[in-house]
């Protein structure tokens, strides 16, 4: 790789292109469906920046039409009623929620609108990958990718160089590993 025109030292190859196979969240679920709900517990353990752990109780509807979903958080004492993901566009969802903290008393809703695409300043893909092992056990990776495409570019009696190239950027990552398993009755 060559200096490029501005003086400063070109990245290297590893600078350029990371990917981290290490997940930062590990995720325990375990799932009991019972006449049309489904109820779970959730071991959530953490990784980065802080280890932390997290476990939840979760109900939900079966149905395709579902609509909702009701967690309780004990470590924290949280009561959440959260509504499904609603398509906004393609790309965009929102979900809307509910809450009560019995340790603050405090009562309030949220909502959060998210998408499997954008970043800050570069591109960015997030998505889910699920593996049915067995019936009854799944594995799901949550990873991301951000990127910066290539890009050649050039000139001719501007006094810039005839022919540049960026070589582009690639930071891949396996941010969550779920294990779910499941007892159908």
């Amino acid at each position: 790789m060559e200096p490029s025109s501005s003086g400063e030292e070109p990245m290297s190859w590893d600078e350029l292109y990371n990917i981290n196979l290490m997940p930062s969240e590990l995720f325990l679920k375990f799932r009991k469906e019972i006449e049309g709900f489904r109820f779970g517990v959730n071991l959530e353990f953490y990784n980065a920046p802080i280890n932390d752990y997290q476990a939840k109780l979760v109900l939900k509807p079966l149905s395709h039409e579902r609509r909702w979903k009701f967690m309780y958080e004990p470590i924290h004492q949280d009561v959440r009623l959260l509504s499904k993901k609603i398509p906004v566009t393609k790309f965009l969802n929102l979900q809307v929620g509910i809450g009560h903290n019995f340790r603050m008393s405090a009562t309030g809703w949220k909502w959060k609108l998210t998408t499997c695409l954008g970043g800050d300043g570069f591109s960015r893909i997030r998505n889910k990958t699920s593996i049915g092992l067995c019936p009854g056990v799944d594995f799901r990776f949550g990873w991301r990718a951000d990127y910066v495409l290539p890009e050649i570019t050039g000139a001719l009696g501007t006094g810039e160089s005839l022919f540049n190239m960026n070589s582009g950027r690639l930071q891949a990552s396996l941010d969550r590993v779920e294990v779910v398993l499941t007892h159908i009755s």
